[in-house]
C-alpha cells in the first residue's frame, strides 16, 4: 500500500528559489535551509505594500472524529486548485508538534496527493523554530529560579510562580515535578511542571507578534509569578525579554516550502487549538496576503475551537479579515456523529448521516451567523461514500443556504478540488462583514457566556468561588478588555469528549483561569483538558525508523 510518506518521498521538488519566484520574492530575501526550504527576510516582508485585493480563506471543519476529516489535506488541495485556475496562491499552515507526530495523530503535513513537502523535515525539527521557542521559555524559567537563589529581590512568592518549563514531547511524568532538590547549591525546592511547547505562552506570543519589536514587548509583558502581596512579576522585571528575543529573532522569519504541485506554502508556528489559539503566525499570513491574491489558512480542529479563536483573538489583534470560510466534512465522520459505530462507517447509513448533519449545521451557523462569513461546505470524498449519501449531504447543505462542493484532492491533488476552488472564489466575492462572538467591553464572564451559548450550544456557564474570584481580580487589574481563549476538548461542543453530534442545553464549567499577558488573552480551562498530553499505549513512534537512510513509518 502506498503511504503518504511514499508519495512525499517520490515527489520531485522545485528548488526553493523557484517557489519564491512564484510570489516575486527576490533571492536576497530568501535564506535557504538546504535545497527545498527557506526563511524569508523579515525586513523585506515588512517593506511590502498592502494588497487590498487579496482574498483570505479560512478553512475549518466539523468536530473531529477518530476517522479524521482531512482539514489540512483540504487546505493544501484547495490551494493547489486555486493555482491550477490561474490564481496567484499561497497556503499558510501550522508547524507540526513532535508530540502528536510520535503520539497518536502522526504527521500533520496533509495527505495523499495534497501535501506540503519535504514532509519528513516539516514533521521532524523543520527549521528549529520549536527548539527556539522551548529555549526561550526555559531560559525564563531558569531566570526565575536563579533570581530566587540569589536573594529574591523582587520578593517572588514561591507558591505563586505560574511559569512552567516546556518540552515538545508528550510526557505525562513531567506534568507535576519538584525542582531545586539536593541542598542550597541547587536553589530552593518548589513544585513545578512542564507544558508541551505548543501550549506555551511563548508559542502564542510568537504567533501573534507582528514584528521583532512587538515580540520583545509581548515577551516583557508576560506575568511569571506574584509576590506575597499578589503583585505581578513580569519577564521584564527579570530583564529576560532581550535574551528571549535574541533566541527567537531568526525563528520569527516565516518558513517557505511547497506543496506537491509547487504551490508556495508558509508553514510557521503551531499552537494547539484545544489548549491555545490554534493558528499559524500572523506574520506568515500577513506576508502571504501581500504576496498572493488568494491565501488559504487553516484553524485547528472544529469551528468551535480554532475558527472561533482565529476570529475572536487573531483577527481582533492583527486586523486580518477572512473573505470566506470553508467547513470540511466527511460522510463517514457525520455518520459517526449520528451514532454509527466506527466499524460500520463504510456501509451506507442514511439515518446516521441525517442525524449527524446537525454537527455540520452547528459549525455552519457559527461561521455564517456568528462571524458573518460566506460558507462553503467541502465534502472530502472517500470511496465508501454512496451516491445516496452524497445527494443527501449536498441537499441538506443547500437547505442550510451555503455552497457545497465534492473534493477528491487526496487521490487527485489540485485537480480533485477545482469545483471546490470555484465555489470558494464565488464565495469570496459575496459581500460580508466580519463580526465577533462578543464585544471588547464585555466582562470576561460575559465573553465566556457568549461563546458557550452562541458557539457551543450550552445553556449556562458555571465556576466555583475561586474561579469567579480570579476572574474578578483580572477585571479589576485591567485585563477585562482582553479576549478569552477557551481550553476544552476538541471532540465535542460540550466539555465531555464522549458527547457527539450537536448537544444543547449543557453546562460549561470553568475549572481554571490563566493570564497570558504577553499573548494578550485570558485562558479559561474547561473540563478535563491537559497542557501536557500523554502517549497512548502504542505510540506512533513505534512505527518510525530509518531504513537505508530514509525515514519510514512517519505517517
Amino acid at each position: 500500500m502506498t503511504t503518504d510518506l511514499d508519495i512525499a518521498q517520490a515527489a520531485v521538488l522545485e528548488p526553493i528559489q523557484a517557489v519564491a519566484d512564484r510570489l516575486g520574492i527576490p533571492p536576497e530575501a530568501v535564506s535557504p535551509y538546504g535545497r527545498d526550504k527557506a526563511k524569508i527576510d523579515l525586513d523585506y516582508l515588512a517593506g511590502l505594500p498592502d494588497n487590498p485585493d487579496a482574498r483570505l480563506i479560512l478553512v475549518t471543519a466539523i468536530s473531529p472524529t477518530p476517522p479524521g476529516e482531512g482539514k489540512t489535506t483540504t487546505s493544501v488541495g484547495l490551494a493547489d486548485a486555486l493555482q491550477l485556475l490561474g490564481r496567484r496562491t499561497a497556503v499558510c499552515l501550522r508547524e507540526p508538534s513532535l508530540g502528536p507526530v510520535f503520539g497518536m495523530k502522526g504527521g500533520a503535513a496533509g495527505g495523499g496527493y495534497a501535501q506540503v513537502v519535504p514532509m519528513e523535515d516539516i514533521n521532524l525539527h523543520f527549521t528549529g523554530d520549536f527548539s527556539a521557542i522551548a529555549a526561550a521559555t526555559n531560559l525564563l524559567a531558569a531566570l526565575i529560579d536563579n533570581h530566587i537563589h540569589h536573594g529574591n529581590a523582587l520578593g517572588i512568592d514561591l507558591r505563586r510562580i505560574t511559569w512552567k518549563r516546556v518540552v515538545d514531547i508528550n510526557d505525562r511524568a513531567l506534568r507535576e515535578v519538584t525542582v531545586g532538590l539536593g541542598g542550597p547549591a541547587n536553589g530552593f525546592p518548589r513544585e513545578d511542571g512542564f507544558d508541551i511547547v505548543v501550549a506555551s505562552e511563548v508559542m502564542a506570543v510568537f504567533c501573534l507578534a507582528t514584528s521583532v519589536e512587538d515580540l520583545r514587548q509581548r515577551l516583557g509583558d508576560i506575568v511569571v509569578a506574584y509576590t506575597r502581596d499578589k503583585d505581578p512579576v513580569r519577564a521584564r522585571d527579570l530583564v529576560a525579554e532581550g535574551a528571549m528575543t535574541a533566541l527567537l529573532k531568526d525563528a520569527l522569519a516565516p518558513n517557505l516550502v511547497q506543496t506537491l504541485e509547487h504551490t508556495p506554502a508558509f508553514v510557521h508556528g503551531g499552537p494547539f487549538a484545544n489548549i491555545a489559539h490554534g493558528a499559524n503566525s500572523v506574520i506568515a499570513t500577513q506576508s502571504a496576503r501581500r504576496l498572493a491574491d488568494y491565501v488559504v489558512t487553516e484553524a485547528g480542529f472544529g469551528a468551535d475551537l480554532g475558527a472561533e479563536k482565529f476570529v475572536d483573538i487573531v483577527c481582533r489583534s492583527s486586523g486580518l479579515r477572512p473573505h470566506a470560510a470553508v467547513v470540511v466534512a466527511t460522510i463517514r465522520a457525520l455518520k459517526y456523529h449520528g451514532g454509527a459505530d466506527l466499524a460500520d462507517l463504510t456501509g451506507e447509513d442514511l439515518n446516521a448521516l441525517e442525524i449527524g448533519l446537525a454537527n455540520l449545521a452547528r459549525h455552519v451557523t457559527t461561521m455564517r451567523e456568528v462571524f458573518g462569513l460566506p460558507v462553503v461546505v467541502a465534502v472530502n470524498r472517500f470511496v465508501s461514500d454512496t451516491d445516496a449519501e452524497i445527494d443527501l449531504l449536498a441537499d441538506r447543505a443547500r437547505q442550510m443556504g451555503v455552497r457545497v462542493a465534492l473534493a477528491s484532492h487526496w487521490a487527485d491533488g489540485g485537480a480533485g478540488a477545482v469545483d471546490l476552488a470555484r465555489e470558494v472564489i464565488a464565495a469570496c466575492d459575496e459581500p460580508s462583514s466580519l463580526t465577533f462572538a462578543y464585544d471588547d467591553d464585555e466582562t470576561l464572564w460575559q465573553k465566556m457566556t457568549a461563546v458557550a451559548t452562541r458557539v457551543y450550544g450550552a445553556s449556562e456557564v458555571t465556576a466555583d468561588t475561586k474561579v469567579r474570584g480570579r476572574l474578578r481580580e483580572l477585571q479589576e487589574q485591567g485585563y477585562g478588555h482582553l479576549p478569552i481563549c477557551v481550553a476544552k476538548t476538541q471532540f465535542s461542543f460540550s466539555t465531555d469528549p464522549q458527547r457527539r453530534n450537536a448537544p444543547t442545553g449543557h453546562s460549561v464549567n470553568i475549572r481554571e483561569v490563566r493570564l497570558s499577558a504577553g499573548a494578550r488573552f485570558i485562558v479559561l480551562v474547561c473540563g478535563d483538558i491537559l497542557t501536557m498530553p500523554g502517549l497512548p499505549r502504542h505510540p506512533a513512534s513505534e512505527s518510525i525508523d530509518v531504513v537505508d537512510g530514509r525515514v519510514v513509518g512517519l505517517f
